[in-house]
This record gives structure tokens, sequence and C-alpha cells, in this order.
């Protein structure tokens, strides 16, 4: 945004607007990374307490986990799969995520350990337009959704 400032506007008057612009777009980059430097997940046998990224705490109590459920999904426009762990409420809503891209599997394996619940595997790897129609309220709102219908 900064080069198209400086490219689009005469040097030699404009210089606040792009003073202005940098310093908004370094507090903006600093709020972000502190955000995220804050984000945390802490597992007991007592449950799940998620801290996320706007700063917002949601607790699980173990009472209110049914089980977990582990599954190989296919990345987008790819044969390349990864773990996706869901602990899955009571009332059979995903409530904790673990994607396989930010948690290696021998964190996730002491997650049923932890929360002493019962955990499932599926065979085989499903895409997301499957788990979509099978399982959605383990998604996100996001996911639930296709683009393409």
């Amino acid at each position: 945004m900064l080069a198209a400032e400086l490219w689009l506007l005469d040097p030699s008057g404009t210089w606040p607007i792009v003073a202005w612009t940098g310093l908004v777009t370094a507090a903006l980059i600093t709020i972000a990374w502190l955000a995220y430097q804050r984000t945390q997940a802490s597992v007991s046998e007592y449950g799940i307490v998620e801290r996320g990224f706007f700063g917002g705490t949601y607790t699980v109590a173990a009472r209110d986990i049914s089980g977990i459920l582990r599954v190989e999904l296919y990345r987008p426009n790819s044969l390349d799969t990864t773990h996706e762990l869901f602990v899955v409420s009571r009332n059979g809503r995903g409530v904790f995520r673990m994607r396989g891209r930010f948690w290696n599997s021998a964190t996730m394996d002491q997650l049923a350990e932890i929360l002493g619940t019962e955990e499932s595997v599926r065979s085989e790897p499903v895409t997301l337009a499957e788990l979509r129609e099978t399982d959605p309220h383990l998604l996100y709102w996001f996911e639930r959704r296709s683009l393409t219908r």
C-alpha cells in the first residue's frame, strides 16, 4: 500500500498521507501479532480452556465432552491429507479442533489420554465436501457453506 501511494501521489506534498498510512499499517500489524501471541489452549482432566485470536475465552468442561474423532482430511486440490482431531460435545457439536498443519500427532494422541474420553478414528480419508455432508456440526461456520453451489 505504501509503494502504491509513493508511486501514484505527488512526492512533494503528500508525505503526511504516506507517513500516516505507514503508522496505521505498522500499528495493525503489531496488534495482529500480539493477538496471535496471546492465543492458547489448555487441556486438563477437567476440560479445555481456549483463548482465541480476538481475546475471547471459551471453556468446555470434561463432563460435556462425549468423545474425540480423528479424521484424515484431503487438502484442497491435492491427494495429500492432514490429520484432524475434533472434540465432540454431548449434543454432537465440535467444541475444539486440532489441525495437523499446526499440531503434531503426538500432541493429538495425548489429548484423549488427558481428557479420559473415547477416541474414534475414521479409516478412510475424506474431503471437506464429504465431511460437510456427513458431519457439518463439526466444522466452523464458514466451512459449512460451499462456494460451488
